[in-house]
């Protein structure tokens, strides 16, 4: 064989084969690029589903974050190979390991800091380009007993329904309340709004006796807490 001529993945060593190297060596021994090659499954006549899926990871700086981002279209668009199915594909799997991470979160539904608010939150919100605001309703041991979406507007902002989130609340039994939103933009600096519906919210849970225990800003890399700052 010409040593110029390109070998495809089916004249790899067989241990060296992604599904094969998967089936002998297990899961965790694949790189990134591996994994995402055999949900690929096939390159195109320049590269192989390995050799493709590293130059999509490198365009993504070999960040998984921000490939679970890409468009079903753009992946399409920027790489030859990619048609509308391995295209899904790649966004199904991202939405899976997405769900996976929420799914571990259930197993730990006490909120004991502001850290456990965030790393529930951000597999729900970190990744949208609108705002949402959720609320978390505690029992007295600070275990969820409920978490409900309140509201979801557009890219600048949204309004939340106090009435609606102590309805919600009181017919849950609630003895607190952490209220989270997200800011698209990536600051999680609080705004005149979001300090407002704070205080608001803050004085309805006194009147109901609920307490009001944070508000978090969740962002895709950071997120605040009002607790944590001394605002509460």
């Amino acid at each position: 064989m010409d040593n110029k001529t390109k070998l495809n993945i089916k004249d790899w060593a067989e241990e060296d084969r992604p599904r094969e190297k998967m089936l002998m060596k297990g899961a965790g021994a694949l790189s990134d690029a591996e994994l995402l090659g055999i949900l690929i499954g096939s390159g195109n006549k320049n590269e192989t589903a390995v050799e493709l899926a590293q130059r999509i990871l490198h365009s993504v700086s070999n960040n998984l974050n921000i490939l679970g981002k890409q468009e079903i279209k753009d992946l399409i668009k920027n790489f030859n190979g990619i048609g509308e199915a391995k295209a899904i594909t790649i966004a199904a799997a991202m939405e899976l390991g997405k769900r996976r991470k929420l799914s571990e979160v259930v197993v730990q539904p006490q909120i004991t800091s502001s850290e456990t608010v965030y790393q529930m939150f951000h597999p729900i919100l970190a990744d949208l380009r609108h705002e949402e605001v959720w609320v978390l309703l505690l029992n007295r041991a600070n275990k969820v007993l409920k978490k409900i979406q309140v509201s979801k507007g557009g890219v600048t902002g949204t309004v939340a329904d106090i009435r609606m989130i102590m309805k919600e609340a009181i017919d849950s039994l609630a003895s607190a309340m952490v209220l989270c939103h997200n800011h698209p933009s990536g600051n999680s600096d609080p705004s005149g709004d979001d300090d407002n519906i704070t205080l608001r919210l803050k004085e309805a849970g006194q009147i109901m006796d609920v307490r009001l225990l944070d508000h978090i800003i969740v962002c895709d890399h950071s997120y605040y807490s009002y607790m944590d700052r001394g605002r509460m």
